[in-house]
């Protein structure tokens, strides 16, 4: 996919890998989601293999490789205090605060999803979608479940999870198709992971029992979050749609109750107890 591929390489971070013995591994990428992941699983440096790669502890965007590479040599002269330092502020900095949207967060829900739309197959849309589209999209999704956000400690929008009808049919009304989003800098971050959870401890206090991903085949990262969090795929049909190229589609698919029972309705939950679940996941 070309747009992605130079939409990545437009991109410079620095960041710092806090391994299991507690060192701080210092390097430069593109793609901090993917390079974690590479530490993580001894794809990495042969620092971060041999020490175990455990979280990032700490990111910062660069305006250019040069950029990151300069900043990485200067990160790796710090005392381990210095270190520490700037990884305790960027974590307070960065740590989701959960809430439930309103229809006045539309604009910067828009501006995230728009985003994928010009530079990324996670999502097939092509034209870019209008605000007041998303004010009605918002109010919408509302009435199915609460439309979660993570905003950083100066209220930047990191990401939003949500979940729609799976099928209009009144049959279908105990499962749902789930979406997530992150911001492009705040990929690799853990904000999907807090998101999404809280997402399906709602759904299932809810009363849903099947909850559905729909993911653009290939989407590597989209698998291993939907893995990690217990869902299954359950199909793949190639060819499916065209956007930077021919695009296959996943199926995945999460059960959240399992019997022959005839099911209890789904009901809305009061704002105290959206409140107090979204509590658990802000770490």
């Amino acid at each position: 996919m070309k747009e992605e591929t130079e939409e990545k390489e437009g991109r410079a971070f620095v960041y710092m890998v806090r391994c299991a013995g507690g060192q701080l591994y210092t390097g430069w990428t593109n793609d901090p989601a993917a390079r974690l992941h590479a530490h993580k699983t001894g794809k990495g440096a042969k620092c971060t293999r041999a020490l175990g790669a455990k979280e990032l502890a700490y990111l910062e965007r660069c305006t250019d490789k040069s950029a990151a590479l300069r900043r990485e040599a200067a990160l790796k002269k710090l005392p381990k205090a210095q270190k520490e330092s700037l990884c305790t502020a960027w974590r307070e900095k960065t740590l989701p605060r959960l809430s439930v949207a309103s229809k006045a967060d539309a604009a910067d829900i828009l501006e995230i999803y728009n985003w994928y739309v010009r530079n990324h197959t996670a999502t097939f849309q092509i034209t870019p979608s209008t605000l007041p589209e998303y004010e009605e999209w918002v109010e919408n999704t509302l009435k199915v479940a609460p439309l979660l956000l993570a905003r950083d400690a100066g209220g930047k929008l990191l990401g939003y999870a949500c979940a729609h009808r799976w099928h209009p049919r009144e049959a279908y009304d105990w499962s749902v198709e789930s979406t997530i989003y992150c911001a492009p800098d705040a990929r690799g971050l853990g904000v999907g992971d807090v998101l999404y959870t809280a997402l399906l401890d709602l759904l299932g206090q809810m009363g849903y029992w099947n909850v559905y991903a729909l993911v653009a085949d290939p989407n590597p990262a989209s698998e291993r979050i939907h893995e990690k969090l217990g869902f299954s795929c359950v199909g793949r049909t190639p060819h499916t749609a065209y956007k930077n190229g021919w695009l296959g589609l996943s199926t995945w698919w999460l059960p959240l109750r399992s019997g022959n029972e005839t099911p209890a309705p789904v009901h809305a939950l009061p704002a105290q107890q959206v409140e107090q679940t979204l509590k658990k996941y802000e770490r």
